[in-house]
């Protein structure tokens, strides 16, 4: 990563809530087909979330600790703040004098862009504008929530008017929040009636319909684009009696991961 810092474009994706299995089996029955493109290998990395739910998992994403591979470590991360003593920042790890990513790459030079989804992307509230608060520029609209079956198509629609209004030199890293599998996402399969794994497989098939235009949009600024995808945490359906997240389960704590670099076009 450090030395993609400047010559790169960054894109930052975090599909809200999806679960690591749920993932895996879409992806082998060929739900996902944009997906299965681009994942380095054509399969998700199996990895451990930091936090259980959205607020913490994103402050500890932007400060350099993305979701952990399952194997033994120390694995280097790609960026961290800088502080004494860290044991995973490496030769490759982009280390940064700030509090935060959109922080450190602002100084380096990057228009920051915030794409909410969820609740605490929304600045209605004091607590919905803190993560939103780190970046140059951010916004949340209804049609980006959890509510909006097409939350990702109107985030893509904003996305390409910022980038219709930027200078090609100017280095971007687009942050976007996707809120489609997080519940309710009952409005994915007509007439379901109550939010389960079903509805968050054809959530996440949405959402993989659309990333093909996503990424098309991020390349094609004349320079490559580093592409970080991943889950801030799982959610449960009546497993061990739970419903939601927040919960220190194996269905909240694995999340799916890969990065990958989109050639300019």
């Amino acid at each position: 990563m450090r030395d993609l810092i400047g010559s790169h474009d960054l894109l930052f994706v975090t599909l809200d809530t999806l679960r690591y299995d749920v993932a895996v089996e879409c992806l082998a029955a060929g739900r996902t087909p944009h997906l299965a493109k681009v994942l380095p290998g054509g399969v998700w990395e199996r990895r451990h979330t930091p936090a259980t739910f959205t607020y913490a998992a994103h402050h500890a994403f932007f400060a350099g600790f993305l979701p952990t591979p399952v194997t033994p470590g120390p694995h280097e991360r790609k960026f961290a703040a800088r502080f004494g003593g860290s044991e995973t920042s490496g030769p490759g790890t982009y280390v940064f004098d700030a509090p935060d990513l959109p922080t450190g790459l602002a100084a380096a030079g990057y228009h920051t862009v915030c794409l909410g989804g969820v609740g605490f992307f929304n600045p209605a509230t004091p607590l919905g504008r803190v993560l939103p608060g780190l970046f140059a520029e951010a916004h949340w609209e209804t049609a980006f929530g959890v509510t909006a079956p097409d939350c990702l198509g109107a985030q893509i629609d904003r996305l390409a008017a910022i980038i219709g209004g930027l200078p090609a030199s100017r280095p971007l890293f687009t942050f976007v929040n996707v809120a489609a599998l997080h519940q309710p996402n009952r409005h994915y399969i007509p007439g379901a009636e109550t939010d389960d794994r079903a509805t968050h497989a054809a959530a996440l098939e949405y959402v993989d319909g659309r990333l093909d235009a996503l990424f098309t949009l991020v390349s094609g600024r004349g320079r490559p684009c580093q592409v970080i995808i991943c889950s801030d945490h799982g959610t449960l359906y009546g497993e061990d009696g739970h419903t939601g997240h927040r919960v220190a389960h194996e269905a909240v704590w694995t999340v799916p991961y890969a990065d990958l670099i989109l050639d300019a076009r």
